[in-house]
């Protein structure tokens, strides 16, 4: 069993957007069920003949830990609703950003793609930690615009933009204001997570 733990083989990084640590605040998913396989292979296939070999408690241990990353791949969000939560991210999460004045919005509006066929008429830029806006879905469900029972109200430092009404895409342009107010969020999945920033 000594060679198949060293083997040298290089892992590539894992990214964590959907379970981000406090101190890591690049908003990246965490492993997907692909990138979980692929590691599997990575990591086992090369040495699979010594596991067959290998003594029945080290094939235990070993099977123990396959079934663990099997299990990290089967609780990850659905197709859609990863999609759903990565725009999101995109369009409402900068918890780095101080906002506040027209040229942030301006700046920002083009860098996270809202500008490029059409003017977003208003968007909103929530400055707190994703583990803070993550919070807020584990709040008493109300009801959203659309009438559906998900949605989630929390208190949060926020940037609104919204559209001047004379420009046009790509060139558009917008009036800033920064808050700290109420907001509402759409979550789903499970654990759950935002999708939809409702108000």
């Amino acid at each position: 069993m000594r060679s198949l733990y060293n083997q040298n083989r290089e892992v590539p990084p894992a990214s964590h957007s959907l379970n981000p640590s406090p101190r890591n605040k690049q908003l990246e998913p965490i492993f997907s069920w692909r990138e979980t396989s692929r590691l599997f292979v990575r990591l086992f296939l090369p040495g699979i003949s010594e596991l067959v070999m290998a003594p029945p408690r080290t094939r235990a241990l070993l099977l123990l830990l396959l079934l663990t990353l099997l299990g990290l791949g089967l609780v990850q969000p659905a197709d859609g609703q990863d999609r759903m939560y990565q725009r999101f991210l995109r369009q409402h999460v900068d918890p780095e950003g101080k906002g506040g004045n027209d040229t942030y919005c301006n700046v920002m509006m083009q860098r996270r793609k809202m500008t490029t066929r059409q003017c977003k008429r208003f968007n909103t830029f929530v400055h707190e930690d994703i583990w803070n806006i993550r919070s807020i879905c584990s709040t008493t469900n109300i009801q959203c615009k659309n009438g559906k029972m998900n949605c989630h109200e929390g208190v949060v430092k926020v940037t609104d933009c919204r559209e001047t009404g004379s420009s046009r895409a790509p060139n558009c342009r917008y009036r800033a204001s920064a808050s700290t107010r109420h907001v509402v969020i759409a979550c789903e999945g499970d654990p759950e997570l935002p999708v939809h920033f409702d108000r």
